[in-house]
């Protein structure tokens, strides 16, 4: 996705405070970082048990094609940006019940 303008008073609105709404983000971003982290370390583990045919050609494009596959999601603070602009994120203050 492209570099876009993010409109400050259109995020802060949904909080009613700018610092918490990054708050917000900066939680969703972490994690879907550690749900991808997890998620990567699942597949490479895979590869783990292989000595000698780890040296294979084959095998070691099978694991970097499980590793680019990765790099080519967007960020995690993009992605937790875009599921709050979307309405998609729930988020409530731990007093409120």
């Amino acid at each position: 996705m492209a570099i876009q303008t993010l409109d400050v008073d259109d995020l802060a609105a949904r909080t009613g405070n700018i610092y918490e709404t990054v708050a917000i983000l900066s939680k969703r971003a972490r994690q879907i970082a550690s749900n991808e982290q997890t998620e990567i370390e699942e597949k490479l583990q895979y590869f783990e048990g292989f000595g000698p045919e780890m040296e294979d050609v084959h095998m070691q494009e099978e694991q970097a094609a499980a590793s680019k596959e990765f790099e080519k999601r967007p960020e995690p603070t993009e992605r937790a940006i875009k599921d709050f602009v979307d309405d998609e994120l729930y988020f409530r203050h731990a007093n409120e019940e």
